[in-house]
């Protein structure tokens, strides 16, 4: 085996990589769990929770923007 390593530590050594990284896939699967919900209306651009959350809020800042301009010129 690489670097003398026994057969038997080679052995439960890939085994507990194969498992950590089974593990690993699991937990990230979990935190970002998909929405695979299909809804009747198709929804605006930025409006998906699959989507880039940035989008969202650059139309939000643009829109903030947009309402403090016309604030200022009805003063």
């Amino acid at each position: 085996m690489p670097a003398g390593v026994s057969w038997a530590r080679y052995v439960r050594l890939l085994g507990a990589s194969v498992l950590a990284m089974f593990a690993g896939a699991q937990v990230v699967h979990q935190y970002y769990l998909p929405d695979l919900t299909i809804p009747e209306i198709p929804p605006k651009p930025g409006e998906l929770r699959t989507e880039l959350q940035g989008y969202k809020i650059r139309e939000e800042a643009a829109a903030a923007l947009q309402q403090l301009k016309t604030d200022k010129r009805l003063d």
